[in-house]
């Protein structure tokens, strides 16, 4: 049976206890604050876990909030999902996490959540709570991942069978591997069998695979200068850094250890030292990260466009914004979402923030930013819904 983490592990006043039978899963969450105040559900991406929010927690939580965040399902110590590459991945879809938050909520207790806050694959989780559930989740804040909407229908009788889109049509890999050098997109390796095995056993060693992962997509690596692609071909993809779009032939594990950080950078860092890496290394060294790679698989096979469609054409109606690093290439990863979120895809937009001296992990880099950001969106609900607050 799954345990709490040690409380030697967490900030003071951070709690971690575990929630038996949410949605089928014994979920893992860390909690700061009181029940029966404003809730804050706070979800992770990838790689990460619930103790990536560690940094912002308690500050939430004195402004007023019950601040929660689950280890999401496949991560961590929730339990109740298969990490087999050949088992379902249905559960792993959009609308499973979105059932995974609502039974979560209704086990805290819950009416509703105050705000929705995801991060990374955690962003499109909580616009997918805003969208379909807005009597649920009041308002959403969208991290580092843009919200471009549902892909919509096509309008009229069609001549021919649509064809697959975006990272569901394997031909934008196929090109990319007809680059020079050869490329290939990160989240169709991601989706190979090979790909746990490859970080969880990395030959660096687990925590320096870690180290330089999260090193490559901070502000610390200095070749983070993100800006605008001009649209979605491989060429333009191509001008990303490689753990976006990486060698041909070389596994995550291989590609990240080209940038690991030295000694000095290292003892250097303030946003992950070496006892919260070893957070991160000891969960993943027990779940390895299929459970988490599986959400991918549920991208590249075309399942996560299938699902939202059920939502084309409609629009997240609650509040939102977006927070980013200013280093943060998941800003323009996907060409053309961070405008569409702010121009058709949430109908009360309220500001996007890129926060200097961040990357990735702007929760985790810039913790103390992130919560102003967050309080002044919290507070700031009850002004007209005509505020235009954009920023970029």
């Amino acid at each position: 049976m799954n345990e709490p983490l040690d409380a030697a592990h967490l900030p003071p006043g951070v709690r971690s206890r575990i929630l038996r039978h949410v949605n089928g899963l014994d979920m893992h969450l860390l909690e700061a604050g009181e029940a029966g105040r404003p809730l804050l559900l706070l979800l992770h991406g990838f790689p990460e876990l619930a103790f990536s929010w560690r940094r912002v927690m308690v500050p939430l939580a004195e402004a007023g909030y019950h601040v929660v965040a689950p280890d999401q399902r496949g991560y961590g110590r929730t339990t109740g999902w298969s990490a087999s590459f050949d088992g379902e991945i249905q559960s792993f879809g959009p609308l499973g996490y979105v059932r995974d938050a609502l039974a979560l909520v209704a086990a805290l207790g819950a009416g509703q959540v105050a705000g929705v806050i995801g991060h990374d694959f955690g962003s499109p989780v909580a616009g997918n709570c805003a969208i379909s559930r807005p009597d649920m989740f009041r308002s959403v804040a969208l991290m580092s991942a843009p919200y471009g909407g549902p892909r919509p229908w096509p309008k009229g009788e069609q001549a021919q069978a649509e064809a697959a889109a975006g990272l569901a049509s394997g031909g934008m890999n196929e090109a990319l591997g007809r680059l020079d050098p050869p490329r290939q997109h990160y989240q169709w390796y991601y989706s190979t069998a090979e790909a746990n095995e490859n970080m969880w056993h990395a030959k660096q060693g687990l925590a320096d695979f870690i180290r330089a992962y999260y090193h490559h997509k901070s502000a610390d690596w200095a070749g983070n200068k993100p800006f605008r692609l001009t649209g979605w071909t491989a060429s333009e993809l191509a001008k990303m850094p490689t753990y976006y779009i990486m060698p041909a032939g070389l596994g995550m594990a291989e590609t990240v250890a080209a940038e690991m950080p030295g000694p000095d950078e290292v003892a250097a860092n303030r946003w992950l030292p070496e006892r919260d890496l070893a957070v991160y290394a000891m969960e993943y060294g027990r779940t390895g990260f299929q459970g988490g790679l599986q959400s991918y698989r549920c991208t590249t096979s075309g399942l996560v466009g299938a699902e939202m469609r059920l939502f084309a054409g409609k629009r997240i109606e609650v509040p939102a914004c977006y927070i980013a690093g200013a280093s943060d290439w998941g800003v323009f990863q996907k060409p053309g979402d961070f405008e569409a979120m702010q121009t058709t895809a949430c109908a009360d937009f309220r500001g996007a923030h890129l926060v200097p001296g961040a990357g990735h992990w702007v929760q985790q880099e810039q913790p103390e930013a992130t919560v102003a950001i967050l309080l002044e969106f919290l507070r700031g609900q009850s002004a007209s819904r005509g505020r235009d607050g954009r920023s970029d």
